[in-house]
């Protein structure tokens, strides 16, 4: 029950009771209704900002959001690792692998290139974590082109190997003769005194004198493309195209164990030691060429002889004696 309220009037000289208007009624009842909206409005906004009323699935939604970003997080980090590794793989892949094979490298503007054209990212835009989103798919987007570039890099660098083994196989790089089978290397490569006319004359190849029948070997792979006697002063000879524009010339020999076309390997057996053609006693007249000139077979040892072999045959190769042919 509300209090009644009264005042003095000095007229009467006694108490009135007071009487409240209308429009003052109206408008407590109306700042109170005011207020009490107010109040419920603010309390809306503070409980909506707390977890007090959220529902079980917008508990679940947002430990799901929290769970991303840990995610994402991560993932940068992994990638942080990954682009590391791939550093280190590009680096030994222009500094040592292309430069051992003798290509260019890779520049690195074409490395760390970019993508032009359209925005890629577009579907991503207009999310709370937009931002993040967009620069994590753009990182992995140019780790996924680095290494697609590096794949196709060292793709190459395998066919240059290949190419390189196939190479390194065919240059002549054996004696063809054993050293356990070899009487004395005769003769070398270059001013020799002729043993028919005596003059001195140019010796093309290097004589290796060894009894009849000694077996006589491919210094590299390669296919023969001559066995025969038809060469003028060569007498029984063979001849191996080894590619990459070496050749070899096995000559004086008494017997053939291969014959033209034959693809031989470094190593096989292709004929036998012979006094055959221009020659004064049994040995091997071994000569090779490189893009059709003649060159000294002494520098293409290095995969018979050891160390004191090869210094003890520079010696005799350089003695100005009489060759054999």
């Amino acid at each position: 029950m509300s209090k009644v309220k009264y005042y003095y009037d000095p007229d009467t000289l006694s108490y009135r009771k007071i009487e409240p208007k209308k429009s003052r009624r109206y408008r407590n009842i109306a700042f109170f209704f005011l207020g009490s909206f107010l109040f419920g409005l603010l309390s809306l906004i503070l409980l909506l900002n707390t977890n007090l009323i959220n529902t079980p699935k917008e508990l679940s939604l947002q430990r799901e959001v929290k769970n991303y970003e840990l995610q994402f997080e991560l993932l940068n980090k992994k990638m942080e690792q990954i682009e590391d590794v791939l550093a280190n793989v590009e680096d030994r892949d222009n500094n040592i692998y292309r430069l051992y094979f003798e290509a260019n490298p890779i520049p690195e503007e074409q490395r760390r290139a970019g993508f032009g054209g359209i925005n890629r990212y577009k579907a991503l835009e207009g999310f709370n974590n937009s931002e993040m989103v967009i620069a994590t798919t753009k990182r992995l987007d140019i780790i996924k082109k680095q290494m697609a570039i590096q794949s196709k890099s060292l793709d190459e660098i395998t066919k240059l190997a290949e190419e390189k083994e196939k190479l390194l196989a065919a240059i002549p790089a054996i004696q063809p003769i054993n050293n356990e089978e070899l009487t004395r290397m005769a003769s070398g490569y270059g001013w020799r005194s002729d043993p028919f006319t005596k003059a001195r004359k140019k010796h093309w190849g290097m004589d290796f004198t060894a009894p009849k029948g000694t077996p006589i070997y491919a210094s590299g792979d390669g296919e023969v493309t001559r066995a025969d006697n038809n060469a003028s002063g060569y007498g029984k000879h063979i001849r191996i195209d080894h590619g990459y524009g070496y050749m070899s010339l096995y000559a004086h020999l008494s017997n053939y164990n291969v014959k033209k076309g034959q693809k031989v390997k470094r190593g096989d057996l292709i004929g036998f030691v012979g006094n055959t053609g221009r020659s004064e006693a049994p040995h091997l007249h071994y000569e090779v060429w490189k893009d059709e000139d003649r060159i000294n077979p002494i520098n293409f040892y290095y995969g018979s002889l050891t160390a004191e072999e090869f210094e003890n045959m520079l010696k005799y190769a350089n003695q100005e004696n009489q060759s054999l042919d």
